[in-house]
């Protein structure tokens, strides 16, 4: 029980590696705040935690981590009802397949906030409240920011993600730097192919499952919960003296 007596938070946590983390760490006795846009997924990932524990682990915060009235509601919510928090997982993501060439700025920006404007107004509002809290109590506090394997290798038609994970991975030790003074640590994880809402339509290609085959090591995708068990690990105290780091769970891609 590494997060007995924590406050958590989870952006993207409907499904995939969001839902993933949230539901490990909760197992492990973590109070769960889930944020996302869509309530239905957020309460289904709730009732997955709750219905299997006394007092309810798990609530929902739907809102849209790009905007920043919407992230400065949440902030205000966790000041109020908490006062603090403990971990917070920047996780919201989203891509689609486009060439450079024939890409509208439209689509740009929106893979560019969804990715990396929501990492900066989620940490800027919350990281206040966890910076103010270190002032009053020393104790275990991190942010884990989900970057990818695109943010180290360019994938195929996808630029306007692959430079918006780069960018994650470095904001990331930025926020470290900052955050330091407070004991306050913050680290990326990197996930490969894993079978997720993103890379559902593609896992469908036989073609496609195959070329992961092959240029991966461990010859297979990877799950959330395989990638939740990282982010966890660099959430948790066990991560203590690491702070400014990319985890990367990519099955041996990079090493291919």
């Amino acid at each position: 029980m590494r997060f007995s007596q924590t406050i958590a938070l989870v952006t993207g946590a409907g499904s995939g590696i969001g839902k993933a983390t949230a539901l490990r760490l909760a197992s492990e006795g973590a109070k769960v705040i889930l944020v996302g846009r869509t309530k239905g997924k957020l309460e289904d990932t709730a009732n997955e935690i709750n219905r299997s524990v006394r007092i309810p682990l798990a609530e929902v915060f739907p809102a849209d981590v790009t905007d920043a009235e919407d992230v400065r509601e949440l902030a205000e919510y966790v000041e109020e009802q908490y006062g603090d928090l403990h971990v917070l997982i920047n996780n919201a993501g989203g891509s689609s397949n486009t060439r450079i060439l024939t890409m509208s700025e439209q689509e740009w920006e929106y893979v560019q906030n969804v990715n990396l404007k929501s990492v900066f107004l989620v940490s800027k509002a919350l990281g206040k409240i966890m910076s103010e809290a270190a002032k009053r109590e020393e104790r275990n506090r991190a942010i884990v920011n989900v970057a990818s394997l695109s943010g180290h290798q360019a994938g195929a038609e996808i630029p306007h993600y692959s430079a918006a994970k780069a960018g994650v991975i470095n904001f990331t030790r930025s926020l470290a730097l900052e955050l330091s003074p407070f004991g306050i640590r913050v680290n990326s994880v990197s996930p490969g192919f894993a079978k997720t809402a993103l890379t559902e339509q593609g896992l469908q290609n036989d073609k496609f499952v195959r070329a992961i085959q092959r240029n991966t090591a461990l010859k297979r995708v990877g799950r959330p919960d395989e990638i939740a068990n990282v982010i966890v690990f660099a959430a948790s105290s066990e991560a203590s003296y690491m702070t400014g780091s990319d985890l990367l769970v990519d099955g041996g891609w990079l090493i291919k």
